[in-house]
């Protein structure tokens, strides 16, 4: 009996073993992922999603705190130092010389003078003599009538003048026809420096013209007048 029974005892432990092994791997595989999934505490990664749509856009944020102030920029060129002009309110500035029955009957020369103060140097005189003018002569002559400024004729443009001529004159210089007539003498003249300004009136003759007998303020008043005027 001992002799039968002893194949049959060692193959149940045979077996026994077996099972024991095959329950000890599985049971090792199962620790393994256990322990993998604990260590790594995640999943295996899926095939990614459908994308998502654009959420709502958000509030605004808080502003922010004011920046640090920045540096000092470059020092920039020297200016210029405009002066500002104040011009005084134009004043008027005039002047009248009158003068009674001058009668002058000379043919060349100064027949009258006024004096003027002239204000500024930028501005132009305005001058007119007004007075009795006559001329007579047995033949074609003429006389002229004309400004002077401190002894200078106006060159700012153009002389200041008046004329008569007379192309058929009386057969003797006491003849009848002895007309006199108030006539003026008038115009602008620049360039005149401020100050005083003698202002004459003068009587000659005109180019390439025999001088007659000539008269200036005859039994009437003779007047200069003198205006400064702003340019």
């Amino acid at each position: 009996m001992d002799t039968k029974l002893t194949p049959l005892i060692i193959g149940f432990w045979i077996t026994l073993s077996f099972c024991v092994t095959e329950k000890v791997k599985e049971r090792t595989a199962r620790q393994r992922d256990a322990e993998f999934t604990d260590k790594h505490q995640t999943c295996m990664q899926g095939v990614p999603g459908v994308q998502g749509r654009d959420g709502n856009p958000g509030i605004n944020g808080i502003p922010g705190t004011p920046g640090i102030p920045g540096r000092d920029g470059l020092k920039g060129e020297k200016g210029q130092c405009v002066t500002e002009r104040f011009e005084d309110p134009w004043k008027p500035n005039f002047k009248q010389c009158a003068w009674n029955s001058l009668n002058y009957g000379i043919d060349l020369g100064k027949i009258a003078e006024c004096t003027f103060t002239k204000q500024r140097s930028d501005s132009a005189l305005r001058v007119l003599f007004s007075g009795s003018l006559r001329l007579k002569c047995k033949t074609a002559c003429c006389q002229r009538w004309y400004f002077t400024f401190n002894g200078a004729e106006c060159t700012g443009p153009l002389p200041i003048e008046s004329i008569i001529y007379l192309d058929q004159g009386s057969p003797e210089l006491n003849s009848t026809i002895n007309i006199h007539r108030t006539s003026t003498v008038e115009g602008l003249c620049d360039g005149i420096q401020a100050g005083l300004v003698d202002v004459g009136i003068w009587v000659g003759t005109c180019a390439d013209y025999p001088r007659g007998d000539a008269s200036t303020g005859w039994n009437s008043v003779s007047r200069v007048i003198i205006e400064e005027l702003p340019k």
